[in-house]
């Protein structure tokens, strides 16, 4: 029996050994196949994408002339030429747009709070939103300049009509699906209604949240753009107007790449700040 015993204390050590070893690699190999899935192939996409319109490409297909579709090498060099006059008037729009989101998702989010709280009237509110989001952003436009003048006023107006119904709506429908037995557990500690909502319905309907914060950050660029498109003096979408009106077309298309970059680095952050505040949940893991 006690050579048995010391013969297997020395050949569990290897075992673990070798059983590391595999993970190891296995983790290295999932994280190489993330980095090309993630990065490398949508690079690879873009760059061949550019050549094809460097190559004019595009322009044989669809009968296009340069100076409607502009390359991106002349395009590149408008933005370098006129890099702070754009980097000016991305930050003016980027401010409409941000502000806009921000008063926008939060009277969404109220909203639905309301929704949630008196439900006998509170689907009527979320039937308004949903009915005010229908309506165009160029016919909010010039009610907007009415109401606030033709300042930065109108178009962060203009934003937060176009983002109020995306977070009412899914932030309504987080509060509302909750576990059952979970508001069962609440109740039998006596838990009021402000503490459902502060430990359970809020809690469960951040994903939802950030969800539509995601939706917001891109659909308050274009809704910003639009309405630079008639009432403005600065901003991307007024010099983007005024660029196709003059027939200068690479610099309206620098507008047009600027205001893409600037929507993505919205999202982004707006998707690293999911990352922080949900981490617990199954989708960030």
């Amino acid at each position: 029996m006690e050579t048995n015993s010391v013969r297997e204390i020395p050949f569990i050590g290897p075992v673990s050994n070798e059983t590391a070893e595999p993970a190891r690699w296995g983790g290295s190999r999932m994280l190489k196949r993330i980095f090309n899935t993630r990065v490398l192939l949508p690079m690879l996409a873009g760059v061949l994408f550019l050549a094809l319109w460097e190559f004019q490409f595009f322009h044989k297909i669809f009968d296009l002339k340069k100076y409607q579709l502009p390359l991106p090498t002349a395009i590149a060099v408008t933005m370098r030429d006129n890099f702070s006059l754009l980097l000016s008037y991305t930050g003016y729009t980027l401010t409409e747009a941000v502000l806009g989101m921000l008063v926008g998702s939060a009277i969404g989010f109220l909203i639905a709070l309301a929704a949630t709280a008196w439900p006998r009237w509170g689907s009527g509110s979320l039937t308004l939103v949903a009915a005010l989001n229908a309506v165009p952003i160029v016919a909010l436009a010039p009610i907007m300049n009415l109401w606030f003048g033709d300042g930065i006023g109108s178009r962060i107006a203009i934003v937060t009509a176009t983002t109020m119904a995306t977070m009412a709506i899914n932030a309504y429908k987080g509060m509302a699906a909750i576990d059952p037995l979970a508001l069962d557990l609440m109740h039998s500690y006596a838990a009021g209604k402000p503490a459902v909502f502060r430990y359970l319905r809020i809690q469960s309907s951040l994903p939802y949240i950030f969800t539509a914060l995601k939706i917001n950050a891109t659909a308050s660029m274009i809704g910003a753009i639009v309405g630079e498109f008639f009432f403005s003096s600065k901003g991307l979408g007024y010099l983007l107007s005024n660029s196709i009106k003059v027939a200068k077309m690479p610099l309206g298309w620098s507008c047009i790449v600027l205001a893409a970059i600037a929507g993505v680095l919205f999202y982004l952050v707006v998707e690293r700040l999911e990352k922080v505040f949900i981490k617990w949940h199954p989708s960030q893991r």
